[in-house]
């Protein structure tokens, strides 16, 4: 069986992470922070918006402000010289 990570991946997702900062009708002065993570696509993160509208519809807290952190995981390898030797004696 083949990780689903993995799959999704391979379709051209990546890892996203987003930090939600939100605060609840009755404690407005209290910011808090959610952080969520899924795999997306970027730029125009599908599963993240779909999540969010989810937000607005079903919980009553007020989101101030969202940060999004995306990495594409497969890629090709970067490779790159390094000066120095290493021996073993």
């Amino acid at each position: 069986m083949t990780d689903r990570a993995f799959l999704v991946q391979l379709d051209g997702y990546g890892l996203t992470t987003a930090e939600i900062c939100y605060f609840m009708p009755d404690h407005p002065s209290l910011v808090q922070i959610y952080a969520w993570q899924e795999y997306d696509a970027a730029p125009d993160f599908p599963v993240l918006f779909d999540f969010l509208a989810h937000w607005r519809r079903e919980i009553e807290a007020e989101i101030r402000s969202v940060r999004i952190a995306h990495e594409k995981m497969i890629r090709p390898a970067s490779w790159r010289s390094a000066d120095g030797v290493i021996s073993w004696e």
